[in-house]
């Protein structure tokens, strides 16, 4: 059995995941899946939001920790959460297996208008800042849906649950302000780090370009896999594919074999 940890973004919660978890563990049954919620997110959305990437992930180790859960571990991680993999890979490279990094950027391997597109920092400010109006949840969930996702703004069911997961566990304007800072002001390691590591993509991401994840994929010469037809929540968009890249790059590698999976 093998311990996959997901980390999620920039103001997401375990159960943005939606029915990936479930899809994961049968197209890998030997893996062991873990949801993290940075601070600041989800059930930990009364705690303050780090304004450093290094102090979400010393955060999510004392949560798997006082969980029981020990190392090694493989991470599965998506924008903001694979900056934190990338750390913790960098910080803890003992305790780690091998990482999946879905569509996140990186200064200084791609330039500021790649990481985040132009066209949308009127839209992320206006979630991060509080404005003269009420907050009005259903508005800006359906935002974030538009920014992030093809598939799921089609589907009624996945906004009606993202606006309640905001009713729930209201993230607070200071910790999406701290996360976006987090995320602007990390900066990547100079070497890759030394595990197998896999980078994934959505070919229409709306939110970064692509290219952050070619760039990063070419740089550390690491297995990279696009999906054309998904945006930047890839797994809400490609599900299925996104295992079954997973699950051919532990065949390719040889790591079924060692963990089990």
């Amino acid at each position: 059995m093998s311990n996959w940890i997901f980390l999620r973004g920039l103001m997401r919660e375990t159960r943005h995941w939606g029915e990936f978890p479930e899809i994961f563990r049968a197209t890998l049954p030997q893996a062991g899946v873990t949801l993290l919620d940075l601070p600041g997110n989800g059930h930990l959305h009364k705690e303050k939001s780090p304004a450093r990437v290094e102090e979400m992930t010393d955060a999510c180790r004392r949560q798997l920790l006082s969980q029981g859960i020990l190392p090694p571990y493989y991470l599965f991680a998506l924008s903001l959460g694979a900056m934190v993999a990338i750390d913790w890979a960098t910080r803890y490279p003992q305790e780690l297996a091998g990482c999946v990094l879905l569509n996140t950027s990186l200064r200084p391997v791609s330039p500021f208008y790649q990481r985040l597109r132009p066209r949308n920092y009127p839209a992320l400010l206006s979630l991060a800042l509080p404005g003269l109006r009420p907050r009005n949840f259903a508005r800006q969930e359906r935002l974030l849906l538009q920014l992030t996702s093809y598939r799921g703004i089609a589907q009624p069911s996945v906004l009606a649950a993202w606006i309640g997961y905001q009713h729930d566990h209201p993230v607070s304007y200071g910790n999406a302000w701290r996360q976006l800072y987090a995320a602007m002001r990390y900066r990547a390691p100079d070497h890759a780090p030394a595990m197998p590591i896999l980078i994934l993509a959505g070919g229409a991401d709306q939110l970064i370009d692509p290219r952050c994840s070619q760039n990063l994929a070419r740089l550390w010469r690491a297995p990279l896999a696009v999906q054309a037809a998904a945006g930047h929540d890839l797994t809400l968009d490609a599900g299925g594919w996104v295992a079954e890249q997973v699950r051919d790059w532990l065949a390719a590698t040889g790591q079924c074999k060692r963990n089990g999976s």
